[in-house]
């Protein structure tokens, strides 16, 4: 199963923001890639469910 990590990070300017890293396994490999995006607060629960 894949570990998900969540570090919010804030502005003074508005929203805020949070950096997600989630595993993926290669189909060619197997072996497991880190993959790192920003994205909204409010979309953190969303993104997982992709």
């Amino acid at each position: 199963m894949a570990k998900k990590t969540v570090a919010t990070l804030r502005s003074n300017t508005g929203k805020g923001y949070a950096k997600v890293i989630k595993a993926v396994k290669s189909d060619k490999t197997g072996a497991y890639t880190f993959k790192e995006e920003m994205v909204p607060v409010d979309n953190v629960k969303e993104h997982f469910k992709k």
